[in-house]
């Protein structure tokens, strides 16, 4: 028995998402004077629009006029990329400091919400658990 629905696994890999992408902008922004350092991203979007494109993700129909697909998204990872395109400084560093604080300020907006989703779950489980009290 699965105490847990699916939203809570997909609600913890977004969460491990988001985590991996602040700890790439944060080594950025502590990168910015590294002579000859190539900003990274984190490209966990692009991934998943790639694993919905392939119909490897799971689908739970509670109606019958509902698109079936089926698969798994375990292997839909988020994928760090170098960006080796771009050199904004003469010694080769690429980093641009308004577009790594614009990232990382979006990050933590959909950090809060997916922990405040969470919240809700498992407040809403509690209230089950204690019989609407």
């Amino acid at each position: 028995m699965n105490l847990f629905p699916q939203s809570f696994q997909s609600l913890e890999r977004a969460l491990s998402a988001t985590a991996l992408k602040q700890k790439v902008h944060a080594a950025n922004i502590a990168n910015v004077d590294t002579p000859n350092y190539k900003s990274k991203q984190v490209n966990f979007e692009a991934v998943l629009n790639e694993a919905a494109a392939n119909q490897i993700m799971n689908s739970y129909k509670t109606n019958d006029k509902h698109i079936e697909f089926g698969g798994s998204t375990s292997s839909a990872k988020p994928r760090i990329s170098t960006n080796h395109t771009t050199a904004f400084t003469q010694n080769g560093n690429n980093v641009d400091m308004d577009h790594e604080m614009a990232e990382l300020a979006k990050n933590q907006l959909q950090y809060n919400a997916l922990t405040e989703r969470i919240s809700g779950k498992f407040s809403t489980l509690s209230t089950v658990i204690n019989g609407g009290r």
